[in-house]
């Protein structure tokens, strides 16, 4: 579990104009977070847009970012969904080799209740053939997996080693701090109140932002588990407006118009995303060349 203290990114699937899977940018992406020194990478989760992915597309990313990075961090694949018997399908069958963990999102549009959630992860749990950090999100899936349900499930299954905490709740993300067993990783979701969490006992963050600008987002996030307070809050500070701009006109279409910015994609997305409009380009090209001087 100490892999997984730190930075992680939830790597972009880069397209070319085509719509194509861009195979060589996404090459570039790998190098690029690895050289600005975040502690693991995340492949397919929802930052990924494997929703509008085929898979053979899914298959086909995940080949390149386990040869681009060879071995030098570890890997998190997301393996969720809302039917459960799909993913612990996926779970029982799929090849883990080159993963030290699945990230597993809680049900979307279904709605379940947190006894349906909690019986969700349960079979997920015990189908794994590696750790599984949940993924909280309820902006996305209508459904908050609430404090208490993720305690029970940290106490009653020991491969649920962690979650991704994204309700953007400091007060929830404090509750799980404060209740979880031991070694049970609070994993920030929200890279706005990344810093907070940490500095609350939290492990980390699964981040977007760090993925644009990894040197500067991995350094903070240490800083804060150092507890460096002044050195990370001016880093925190410094990328603020980023994050807001990077989600403003939904994800992953702020970031990859960073990483257009910066030379190493383009900035297509899969409708029903489209790109964002130019105003914001244009600040978010500014940031990035001010950021680098």
């Amino acid at each position: 579990m100490q892999a997984f203290i730190g930075t992680g990114v939830a790597l972009v699937t880069p397209f070319k104009k085509d719509f194509s899977v861009d195979v060589e940018a996404l090459r570039r992406i790998v190098n690029h977070v690895i050289d600005g020194g975040v502690e693991y990478l995340v492949v397919l989760g929802t930052t990924g847009e494997p929703a509008t992915l085929s898979q053979d597309e899914k298959e086909l990313v995940i080949a390149t970012i386990v040869e681009a990075n060879n071995g030098r961090l570890p890997l998190v694949l997301g393996v969720g969904g809302n039917n459960t018997m799909k993913v612990v399908e996926e779970l029982k069958t799929r090849d883990f080799s080159k993963f030290s963990a699945v990230l597993s999102v809680s049900p979307y549009y279904n709605k379940p209740t947190q006894e349906g959630i909690y019986q969700h992860f349960k079979m997920i749990a015990e189908a794994s053939p590696i750790p599984v950090i949940m993924y909280n999100v309820p902006g996305r899936t209508a459904s908050n997996v609430l404090p208490e349900t993720v305690l029970r499930l940290a106490k009653d299954f020991k491969n649920l080693i962690g979650i991704k905490e994204a309700a953007g709740d400091i007060v929830q993300a404090m509750k799980l701090i404060q209740g979880k067993p031991k070694d049970f990783l609070v994993i920030s979701g929200d890279d706005m109140i990344t810093l907070p969490m940490v500095l609350a006992g939290g492990s980390g963050v699964i981040s977007v932002i760090g993925e644009g600008y990894p040197k500067e987002f991995s350094e903070m996030v240490r800083l804060g588990l150092q507890r460096k307070v002044d050195e990370a809050y001016t880093l925190h500070y410094k990328l603020m407006d980023s994050i807001d701009m990077i989600f403003e006109q939904g994800n992953p279409g702020g970031v990859k118009e960073i990483f257009k910015s910066l030379g190493l994609s383009e900035n297509t997305v899969r409708l029903p995303l489209v790109s964002v409009n130019e105003n914001l380009a244009n600040r978010l090209d500014l940031f990035t060349k001010q950021l680098s001087k």
